[in-house]
């Protein structure tokens, strides 16, 4: 830090988060190497709405930000969501453990440390973990989060807009994947091109990639996410008896390997707390606080409609009293029209190793409020556990940029034992509820019921037919080669009669489309 910075510059910085509403104690202020305890730094309860970052280069500390963060939510009645990338917050559910480090650190800060868990409930996506199965259905998915799991350019994205329009109008219910491979394999028949042909076309080659980039999310396993019984989001919203607020963990190290897969489906739980939630105004605290960890992961490669949904949402979500917090290592992880909208930032160190490093430091210092502090000295020196701070104080303005210590977690700093993660899902009213997947009538079941049992070819041309001129023969196998590439599953409906009698009827005897939101996808249906 500067020099011209005194004890006197540090008084002033703490009357800028001398808050009188509740607020969350984040550390003590920092000055040259020590920390004034009588210098808290807080963030008030009312602006966690208001959105905010955690950043910093990979072991600054940004976890634990997140448990000290979410635990003192919990305690003031406040539901969180945390996503678990690396597995090791799961500890937010057990009491810490004491140690000399621990007590050294809370008697820098001016903490009152003590052990104590949080009331929690671990999640897993379609069930690939130890937790209660989060599962979406590929209708309340919609088209834009898909095709960015697909990742599909802008024009396919429109074609399988298309045929999510399609099948809501026909009432053809999309819950798992083979539902939407049916409705596609069908539209790119000639009888499905004749259904389409007043609102637009599917070409072969857009369902042939659009049914490849499906069959390589099936293999992967990816399958068991999309279903029934789809997850409601209102079960992040609970409270405990003693009426803390429950943290919910989201499992992810065995989607590790599927990133794009995991930051969409967190953008999918925003888009349907967005879409059932009631406007609230600002309110004293928030409904829930979100923390969408490795934020760069959902911007990278996405489309234009995808990115302003997102910019969209956040904006938009703010209203319904949920919070959002982006984590990632910079601030140039997250586009322009979504960091604007952060209003509480922890900066944890950044490293400047590199030209790009220096451009990287440059860009995340430039939003910070003036101060007297030069950013780029600090943050290159802040250790594990420290960081640069500014929230919106309870009027809405800045607060002045402190160099913070921060507080240790109350919880404990790593993962609880695998047994004792099993022994609360087990315990969980949720575990039942979601548990099994359920394979109900749907789209497929639906085409499938209506395609005529496909008869034992003949071994081959009786003896007495000329033989098939090669031309004719390549012709033939071409066109059959072309129909698996689109059928898949249903390569017996492409060319069948009966198929085009159905999709008269459909529309006859199935309801009205269902309403969309931003990201396409469908209002809960209770």
């Amino acid at each position: 830090m500067d020099s011209d910075l005194t004890p006197q510059a540090v008084r002033e910085i703490a009357a800028g988060y001398a808050f009188t509403g509740p607020a969350l104690d984040l550390g003590a202020v920092l000055l040259d190497g020590t920390a004034y305890p009588d210098a808290q730094v807080r963030i008030p309860l009312g602006v966690l709405n208001r959105h905010g970052l955690v950043a910093g280069a990979t072991g600054t500390g940004k976890t634990k930000t997140l448990q000290l963060i979410a635990e003192q939510l919990s305690a003031q009645g406040v539901p969180v969501f945390l996503a678990d990338i690396k597995g090791d917050v799961s500890g937010v559910a057990a009491p810490g453990t004491p140690s000399e480090r621990t007590g050294a650190r809370a008697a820098e800060v001016g903490q009152q440390w003590e052990p104590r868990g949080c009331p929690a409930e671990f999640y897993a996506l379609g069930g690939q973990g130890a937790g209660i199965p989060i599962r979406a259905t590929v209708t309340s998915f919609g088209p834009l989060l898909l095709a960015k799991v697909l990742d599909l350019n802008e024009t396919q994205e429109s074609s399988l807009t298309l045929v999510f329009h399609y099948a809501d109008a026909k009432g053809l219910e999309l819950y798992d994947l083979k539902d939407l491979t049916a409705v596609i394999a069908f539209l790119a028949s000639p009888e499905g091109k004749e259904e389409l042909r007043t609102i637009g076309g599917l070409s072969a080659a857009t369902a042939g990639v659009i049914l490849r980039a499906l069959t390589v999310l099936e293999n992967e396993g990816a399958g068991a996410f999309f279903g029934e019984p789809e997850f409601d989001t209102a079960e992040l919203l609970r409270t405990a008896p003693d009426g803390r607020g429950v943290v919910s963990v989201l499992e992810l190290p065995a989607v590790q390997d599927r990133p794009r897969l995991f930051s969409t489906f967190l953008m999918w739980l925003l888009a349907d707390l967005y879409q059932e939630l009631p406007e609230v105004g600002d309110p004293d605290k928030p409904k829930l606080v979100f923390f969408f960890d490795e934020a760069h992961l959902l911007f990278k490669g996405a489309s234009k409609a995808f990115l302003e949904a997102i910019t969209q949402t956040v904006r938009l979500i703010r209203s319904k009293g949920v919070g959002i917090f982006f984590v990632t290592q910079t601030p140039r992880d997250v586009p322009s029209d979504v960091l604007a909208q952060l209003g509480n930032r922890v900066q944890h160190a950044l490293r400047a190793f590199t030209p790009d490093d220096a451009k990287a430091l440059k860009a995340t210092v430039s939003p910070f409020p003036r101060s007297s502090y030069d950013l780029g000295a600090v943050l290159t020196s802040l250790g594990t556990g420290e960081a640069v701070v500014t929230v919106l104080s309870e009027k809405g303005a800045p607060t002045p940029v402190a160099a913070t210590r921060l507080r240790a977690p109350q919880s404990l700093m790593g993962p609880i034992e695998a047994a004792d993660l099993r022994a609360v899902v087990d315990a969980s009213p949720l575990t039942a509820r979601y548990r099994d997947a359920i394979d109900r009538e749907s789209a497929y079941e639906k085409l499938a019921a209506r395609a005529p049992r496909p008869e034992a070819a003949p071994a081959g041309p009786p003896a007495s037919a000329p033989p098939e001129p090669a031309a004719r023969r390549e012709e033939r196998e071409g066109k059959a080669r072309e129909q698996a590439g689109v059928g898949g599953l249903l390569g017996s409906l492409l060319n069948n009669p009966s198929v085009k009698s159905f999709a008269r009827s459909a529309g006859k005897q199935l309801g009205q489309e269902i309403s969309r939101s931003l990201f396409g996808t469908s209002k809960r249906r209770r």
